[in-house]
């Protein structure tokens, strides 16, 4: 795959470009003295972990104004948003939620490093923190479909969006959350992986 060409479709600067290069020697590094990532995924970092995350950017409204990612881990879809986004949708605050402090060690070196203003990290788990209309809330391999809506449920807006991508239990996972949570669902293919898809949860609603 021609990751230059892949990353031209978002129309991001030289400037941005070049933090997702430093983003991704910044992950490298710390790769090496803790598991953030698994080390055969690092060969195909920019497909399977970027571009899979950057792909979420085409389902974010323009107007949001406040984004929360949880269970940020290595970054991924947070990070890699936030960098592109200072550009591209500078007035959204995106909120990573770690509850590991190591990772959040990280995750904070990153946003030094790479001086993300559009960054807060929380060192804590989601249903600690208060958070009040959230615009769109985001997750990628942290937990069941059903837990996630839990947590979401708590901090979405009412116009808001969740933006989760999965893999192949999907379906699964969407048959369990059912039996607790209405919602309006669609269903998008995962440009960047076979078996994967994104899936976009509105109007999220306990069931009756």
């Amino acid at each position: 795959m021609d990751i230059n060409f892949e990353l031209q479709k978002y129309a991001v600067s030289r400037e941005t470009i070049q933090k997702l290069n430093n983003f991704v020697e910044i992950l490298r590094n710390w790769n090496n003295k803790m598991n953030l990532v698994s080390k055969n995924s690092m060969n195909d970092v920019w497909e399977r972990h970027v571009l899979d995350s950057l792909q979420l950017l085409d389902y974010i409204p323009q107007n949001a104004k406040q984004l929360v990612d949880i269970g940020s881990g290595a970054g991924f879809p947070a990070a890699v948003l936030a960098i592109v986004m200072q550009e591209k949708m500078p007035q959204t605050k995106i909120t990573m939620v770690e509850s590991i402090v190591k990772k959040t060690v990280y995750l904070n070196d990153v946003s030094q490093k790479l001086g993300l203003f559009n960054v807060k990290i929380e060192n804590n788990r989601v249903e600690n923190i208060v958070f009040k209309d959230v615009d769109v809330v985001t997750a990628r391999a942290v937990a069941a479909l059903d837990v996630l809506c839990g947590y979401a449920y708590k901090i979405i807006g009412k116009s808001g969006k969740l933006l989760f991508l999965k893999g192949r239990t999907y379906e699964q996972e969407h048959t369990v959350a059912c039996q607790k949570w209405d919602y309006d669902l669609t269903i998008y293919p995962n440009k960047y992986c076979g078996d994967g898809v994104l899936m976009e949860l509105c109007n999220l609603r306990k069931k009756q």
